[in-house]
């Protein structure tokens, strides 16, 4: 009997085997074959001295001022004139909100149906007491070793100049695209693009717009990051996570340190948030995480491709690795963050007010109200009270890869970065994108910057800058995508 039961489980695991292996070696590429595009005919080192000029105009925005730098943001709307007059001959301008730019590139087509190409004016300021870390001055707009250095240039002037020069380049060709195309510049974006692009995106739907798709800033070309994947990997986003804060109070009676009762605001509250950041919500492959190892895994290699192509048996292996690392687990589930706790303000004295702020990146799926419902139940303490930020939104709907949009700019990107393979994606972070969501059902969120692990914290961060190599290829990319969406062929 045992060895009938032993000779079973065997012929099991052998059939098991039989299927991963068909499954991971069977399993075909999705990538699109294309030829690479002809490399731009332009002056780069001008190109990158342009864009360095950009670099010392200060278009910092602020949450709480509106008007602040609002002078350095005409001085970059005066640089832009200067700098592409074809753009600003051929194309109609508009300032819309405070310092927000709208160009309108009218199409030869007028049945054809508009499309968008996004990038932000404004940028964040250096975070304080960082500032000698830096190799060079953060503002200063220099060019060394192969680089343009500085604030802005990954996020977000170096895509806004690459779309400029690509245009200019396209106009004094001759080019002239199919449909509208609408260059939106918002000029808050780091502070919620309340005041920029979504004023853009209702202004465009008051005049009857609806947009065939939209690209904005998003993910990127990454090399060496993905395991088992020696290709770079350049992904699309097809959606971006929602952003839901809450802030949290607690009030007890004040009193003595020597009498201390048994629980005090600082000990509830704190309880609560361990508790809360103890029990995330659930998560797992699915979505548009799920479409992302799907098409990346036949281009793995090893141990990684058999995971990846049987996520069937495999799910829960592969799920627990990508929980250990911070931007993967962000695929998976709405991901909790506590960022700010307050309490007490003498050390003998017990406060009578707990405070905490809490984050929350929600992913496609989940909603605000089953956060906030998640969030009452882990804390487990009625007394503590919830307010919603604001300038919370829901995740942003998820765009599909079976539409001109993708299809468009996928063929454009395996043109440009013929070493890399393609594949959606999910942004976890928010982009002025999300505003654009009332004009088309096609929202991308793709930034053709070739990125190392060791280079992605420069995105906020200290010694940011861009490789001229690659802002050439940012301006190929741009060139070729337009003549992709108006069916010409590269020249």
């Amino acid at each position: 009997m045992l060895k009938r039961i032993f000779l079973g489980l065997l012929l099991v695991l052998v059939a098991l085997a039989a299927v991963v292996a068909v499954k991971t070696w069977t399993t075909p590429s999705r990538q699109l074959a294309v030829a690479p595009s002809p490399k731009p005919e332009i002056d780069l080192q001008a190109a990158a001295k342009r864009l360095a000029g950009a670099i010392p105009i200060r278009t910092v925005s602020s949450l709480d001022d509106p008007a602040a730098n609002l002078a350095e943001f005409d001085k970059l709307h005066a640089y832009l004139a200067q700098n592409f007059p074809k753009v600003h001959a051929t194309l109609k301008k508009e300032v819309v909100g405070q310092k927000a730019l709208l160009y309108t590139w009218t199409g030869s087509d007028a049945a054809a149906k508009p499309i968008a190409l996004m990038a932000h004016q404004d940028m964040v300021p250096i975070a304080p007491g960082t500032e000698k870390a830096w190799s060079v001055d953060p503002f200063g707009g220099e060019i060394k070793d192969g680089f343009v250095w500085g604030r802005g240039t990954l996020d977000n002037k170096g895509n806004l100049f690459a779309q400029m020069e690509a245009i200019e380049l396209l106009i004094a060709s001759g080019f002239q695209p199919k449909q509208t195309v609408y260059l939106v510049m918002g000029d808050d974006e780091e502070v919620s693009g309340l005041r920029g692009a979504l004023p853009i995106a209702e202004l465009l739907k008051s005049r009857g717009v609806k947009l065939d798709w939209v690209l904005d800033e998003g993910l990127l070309v990454l090399d060496g990051v993905l395991p088992g994947l020696s290709k770079p990997a350049a992904l699309i986003g097809l959606a971006e996570k929602g952003y839901a804060t809450f802030f949290l109070s607690l009030d007890t009676a004040p009193g003595h340190s020597s009498m201390p009762p048994a629980h005090s605001a600082i000990g509830r509250l704190g309880a609560a948030l361990a508790k809360l950041e103890a029990h995330p919500m659930p998560g797992g492959i699915q979505g548009v995480a799920a479409q992302m190892f799907g098409t990346l895994a036949p281009e793995m290699s090893g141990i990684n491709r058999v995971m990846l192509s049987n996520l069937w048996l495999t799910a829960p292996l592969v799920e627990g690795q990508l929980q250990k690392s911070p931007s993967s687990n962000a695929m998976l589930r709405t991901t909790t963050a506590l960022t700010i706790v307050r309490a007490g303000n003498k050390d003998n004295v017990l406060p009578g007010r707990a405070e905490a702020a809490v984050n929350f990146r929600v992913l496609p799926g989940d909603t605000i109200d089953s956060v906030e419902a998640h969030l009452r139940k882990q804390l487990g303490d009625d007394e503590i009270k919830i307010k919603r930020y604001p300038g919370n939104s829901e995740a942003s709907p998820v765009s599909p890869t079976d539409s001109a949009g993708y299809r468009t700019i996928e063929r454009s990107v395996r043109q440009s970065f013929p070493d890399a393979v393609v594949a959606p994606g999910l942004m976890t972070a928010a982009t002025d994108s999300r505003h654009f969501s009332i004009l088309s059902d096609a929202v991308f969120r793709f930034s053709p910057f070739r990125m190392k692990n060791e280079d992605l914290a420069r995105f906020h961060g200290t010694n940011e800058r861009l490789a001229i190599s690659n802002y050439g290829e940012m301006i190929g990319f741009y060139q070729q995508l337009l003549r992709n969406a108006s069916g010409a062929q590269p020249q």
